[in-house]
């Protein structure tokens, strides 16, 4: 599962004034896919509006004060849906789903020399990003496929639908994006900051302009203009107000290209004339969802918090490490075929060490990001700034710390993504009640943890991480196997059938006797 809210903010001194999250279901039909129905997003939306206008007035505060409303949203996940009746065609396929792996394969293919990072998009070919999952989509789901066919098929992220159906669905419902959402897709060229004909011809859909402002047309706020709209990680961007290059995460004024396997992405552009701002940014598959899945799958948990009691009950994973490459490995790796891995097990380690070796594991991943990011942009990083979920867990937040050898920064009010498409509707032209000028933002309060243990531990714990990611790789092949690939193990079978049918021999010339 994962959350979606509504949170209001003061835009004079970004304060939290009221939200609603309610959780969203993911389904996973089969081993790799990963799925959400659209129409409970949306329901959503439209319950935590109804919820925190509710909580609003409690707090006696008039909702007509909401000036501006402001989207983020998981960016990848993509959604097909029939303009003329406004139902979705299929279910959203999320982006960590892995069932488009032989379309990247056959996209690599055509590439000369295999090489499957693209200059144009700056981001490599993969499962992860919307283009190949619209393909199978159009290829394998006849609905789908009919309604492209008759001109009746919208394609979007999470963004667009949300858009679409607030500002009036099939009844002129807005059909846009932005373009952190649209640098995503493989679709969308960074240097030219428009959709690439020749990417988009391949996938044979419509070229949609980008958002500015619309107007919600249903629910408590209706009339009220959306005028923000940013993917997650480019909104918690602004949410940190990292607007300097150096801090948590690099923003340029061109694409710089990344030669150690990170992504090239827009991180911004506030506002129809102003220039937009580039990023290079590591994604990692599993690293929350490796606690969902401790929780759901092996039972070893109840809830998220107590993760961290159980990992710190014994204060070590005791050599014990855990690769979460359940979809594969993304930055700085990018390969599909490798599979999760826990390695380094003796008859002393239990659950507490394997939730220590999880947490590690999200660190641990960081760290590879971060590694890359130095190298790309000769700007070490001389802290982290986080946000999200996790950071409440203090265990967590002081290994990320000891792990990366810099400081790491925690504002006290985690929920920067959503304050950064808050920021960004707030400051939106024809709006204008949110300053993005740095002397004019309000300190986020915020709390840091200190590396406490050596470099050379560090490293050696690194270091053996390292040694278990490579274990992880190639486990996945589309190669067919068989019993007897394996010689030792042949003989073995074979050996053993002999003996079946001598022993049944022998059994029955006794009887006969």
């Amino acid at each position: 599962m994962f959350k979606e809210g509504v949170l209001v903010f003061n835009a004079k001194t970004a304060e939290l004034l009221s939200h609603h999250q309610v959780e969203i279901k993911q389904s996973f039909p089969k081993e790799g896919w990963v799925e959400e129905d659209p129409k409970e997003i949306l329901q959503s939306v439209y319950e935590c509006m109804d919820r925190t206008c509710e909580k609003l007035t409690q707090l006696n505060i008039d909702i007509s004060n909401i000036k501006a409303v402001g989207v983020t949203n998981q960016r990848e996940t993509t959604l097909v849906w029939d303009k003329e009746t406004g139902e979705p065609l299929y279910n959203a396929i999320v982006w960590l789903d892995l069932r488009t792996q032989s379309t990247v394969e056959r996209l690599i293919n055509k590439t000369p020399g295999r090489n499957k990072n693209h200059l144009k998009t700056g981001l490599p070919i993969s499962t992860y990003f919307s283009a190949v999952k619209l393909r199978w989509l159009m290829d394998n789901v006849e609905k789908v496929h009919e309604a492209v066919l008759s001109h009746r098929a919208m394609f979007g992220t999470v963004d667009s639908w949300l858009i679409w159906c607030l500002t009036g669905g099939k009844k002129g419902g807005v059909h846009c994006t932005d373009v952190t959402n649209a640098s995503r897709t493989m679709l969308f060229n960074i240097h030219t900051m428009d959709w690439d004909p020749e990417l988009c011809k391949y996938v044979q859909i419509c070229i949609h302009t980008v958002l500015y402002t619309f107007f919600l047309k249903s629910g408590p706020l209706t009339g009220v203009p959306i005028s923000g709209c940013l993917g997650d990680q480019s909104a918690a961007l602004v949410g940190q107000m990292c607007f300097k290059d150096g801090q948590a995460k690099n923003t340029y004024d061109f694409p710089v290209m990344s030669d150690h396997g990170l992504l090239t992405t827009v991180a911004y552009k506030l506002g129809r004339d102003k220039p937009a701002c580039y990023a290079l940014e590591g994604s990692v598959a599993i690293a929350g969802a490796v606690v969902r899945w401790l929780k759901d799958n092996l039972g070893i948990i109840q809830t998220s918090t107590e993760l961290e009691k159980l990992a710190a009950d014994v204060g070590t994973s005791y050599g014990c490490y855990f690769v979460p490459a359940f979809s594969g490995l993304y930055a700085p790796y990018w390969e599909p075929s490798a599979r999760g891995i826990i390695c380094g097990l003796t008859q002393f380690t239990n659950r507490s060490h394997l939730a220590f070796a999880a947490l590690e594991a999200v660190c641990f991943q960081t760290r590879e990001i971060l590694d890359a990011m130095n190298q790309d942009s000769g700007i070490h990083l001389s802290q982290l700034q986080v946000d999200g979920g996790m950071t409440s867990n203090r265990l967590l937040m002081q290994l990320q710390a000891d792990i990366l050898c810099i400081p790491v920064v925690k504002p006290s009010m985690p929920e920067t993504t959503a304050l950064g498409a808050a920021m960004a509707a707030g400051a939106a032209e024809g709006v204008s009640v949110w300053s993005l000028n740095p002397e004019d933002l309000t300190e986020v309060t915020s709390e840091k943890f200190e590396p406490q243990i050596n470099p050379e531990e560090s490293e050696l714990r690194y270091a053996r991480w390292k040694k278990a990611v490579q274990r992880a790789m190639n486990w996945e092949t589309t190669e067919p196997t068989s019993i007897f690939s394996s010689v030792p193990l042949g003989f073995y079978i074979l050996g053993s059938m002999f003996m079946l049918i001598g022993a049944k021999y022998i059994a029955g010339q006794c009887e006969s006797e």
